[in-house]
């Protein structure tokens, strides 16, 4: 894992977990996260701070060691990169900035490209990311579309 991050990222990784990890254990625990969130102001039931080290613990021991910690932060760097992808490529089609893609943003693309713009056919390609049926695609709706295919 750490052979995709920088050796300043696993600094700061470290840095990172050094500060949760109150105790100095070498884990970071539900007592550590309930301390590190009361930090922030945010009091937490018991059940979101283990559902908080689920998603992180990957040998189930409820507790979140180094190598685990490092995994769930390279896996979020990774999902930002992507969304900020995908963001760009929305804001390419979404040519009026209204955060929606329409059959109006669509048709001049495709027609560049050489696509098939009938008005049937602009319909078909909006349906088939629009969700919730209100003729456009969204954000959220793009980036469906494009990580199922």
């Amino acid at each position: 894992m750490s052979e995709s991050l920088s050796p300043e990222q696993v600094s700061e990784f470290k840095q990172a977990f050094d500060i949760i990890d109150r105790n100095k254990d070498g884990v970071i625990t539900i007592d550590d996260l309930h301390e590190l969130m009361k930090s922030f102001g945010k009091e937490l039931i018991h059940a979101e701070l283990k559902d908080m080290i689920r998603h992180a613990d990957a040998d189930g021991n409820d507790e979140v060691d180094f190598t685990e910690f490092m995994a769930l932060l390279s896996r979020q760097l990774r999902q930002n990169d992507l969304t900020d992808e995908l963001r760009a490529a929305f804001t390419l089609f979404d040519k009026n900035g209204d955060g929606f893609i329409t059959k109006n943003d669509l048709g001049p693309i495709l027609q560049t490209l050489g696509y098939d713009t009938s008005s049937e056919n602009l319909r078909r390609l909006i349906n088939e990311g629009d969700r919730d049926r209100d003729g456009k695609i969204s954000f959220v709706e793009f980036c469906n579309v494009m990580q199922s295919n």
